[in-house]
């Protein structure tokens, strides 16, 4: 089963999701991977450029709104995964981050240990991109810094 399948979104929906990417980057300061993997996911979802510099200053969703836009289950995990996997962007989470994150989950009606098992998919998913690298002691590195 694939960790991150298609899920069809519009644009208003697409919107909220990189609103509140912003939202949990920036808890502890946007830093440069954080802003290229929402920019990532603003280009595959077929944004454009001007509008996600206005979308970094925007206000941050609350929870509940994007709640409101986001109204499957598919679409509601695809957002947290996201967000849990720009959390580890800078190499490390947040106490900020995790905090971000939890409070879109609760408001997403996901329950903590949903919440942990979809942050566990994200290191394995992490992990699996390493799988070719020939720098074991690299890879080990990597895996204790997610605490796998």
């Amino acid at each position: 089963m694939e960790f991150f399948p298609e899920v069809n979104l519009n644009r208003e929906q697409v919107e909220a999701m990189a609103r509140a990417l912003y939202a949990v980057a920036k808890t502890d300061g946007l830093h440069e991977r954080e802003a290229g993997l929402i920019a990532s996911f603003w280009i595959d979802a077929g944004g454009g450029a001007s509008t996600l510099s206005e979308l970094e200053r925007a206000d941050s969703p609350p929870p509940s709104a994007l709640a409101g836009v986001l109204t499957t289950s598919a679409e509601r995990l695809l957002f947290l995964k996201t967000a849990l996997l720009l959390t580890w962007a800078d190499g490390k989470v947040s106490d900020e981050e995790r905090a971000k994150v939890n409070e879109y989950a609760q408001a997403l009606g996901v329950d903590a240990a949903t919440l942990t098992g979809l942050e566990s998919g994200v290191k394995d998913y992490l992990l699996g991109h390493l799988v070719h690298v020939q720098n074991v002691d690299a890879v080990r590195d990597v895996a204790k810094k997610l605490d796998v």
